[in-house]
């Protein structure tokens, strides 16, 4: 039995380091970390940012 512990410790721990560099190297090659453009091509003075409008009474 003694024989076997050294390599299946070995495996055990070689799998579980490759698993967890697959996990992160996936998930930094997918994670999305870009800021979005932003839409300046509207008209200022038209705008309703931080104006509230109820219609007209």
């Amino acid at each position: 039995m003694a024989k076997f512990l050294g390599p299946g410790l070995g495996s055990a721990v070689i799998g579980a380091v490759l698993g967890a560099a697959a996990v992160f190297g996936v998930t930094a090659a997918v994670q999305d970390n870009t800021r979005p453009e932003i839409d300046r091509s509207g008209n200022a003075d038209s705008s309703l940012l931080n104006q509230v409008e109820y219609g007209s009474r």
